[in-house]
């Protein structure tokens, strides 16, 4: 059997317009990424403003977005996890990547969440404190 590119993400579709949420089959579990579309010295740019989970339907969670939000975001990528990815791996992986824009206040229009607190709880700032483990 060939081996995959990548260990967590199946398959991906990037900077899609908003139109295109209904083309995306239900039931899809992944991560995905708004983005408000905008012109800078002639050329396109996107300026993430959430990133987000599901386990359930990542369709869903867009048309939610888009009934609630919609004027705040045009665009959207997706990113759809493997079957054997466990549900709170994908938890795991919405909050650090929120936790990387927490202070980004452009990137948070809509995010909530100022920080991810299972990451906090395993800081350790002073880098003297950290040492190669040795098996």
């Amino acid at each position: 059997m060939p081996e995959s590119l990548m260990r967590l993400i199946k398959r991906s579709a990037e900077f899609q317009p908003k139109g295109e949420v209904r083309q995306i089959p239900r039931y899809l579990r992944g991560l995905y990424v708004l983005y408000k579309k905008h012109r800078k010295s002639g050329k396109e740019k996107y300026d993430v403003v959430y990133i987000g989970m599901t386990t359930a339907g990542i369709k869903g969670r867009l048309q939610s977005h888009e009934k609630s939000k919609g004027d705040l975001w045009s665009h959207f990528s997706i990113f759809e996890v493997w079957d054997n990815i466990r549900d709170d791996e994908i938890v795991e992986l919405e909050g650090l990547f929120r936790h990387f824009y927490q202070k980004d206040t452009r990137a948070n229009k809509l995010n909530m969440q100022k920080s991810f607190s299972k990451l906090n709880k395993m800081r350790v700032d002073d880098l003297s404190k950290w040492r190669v483990e040795t098996k």
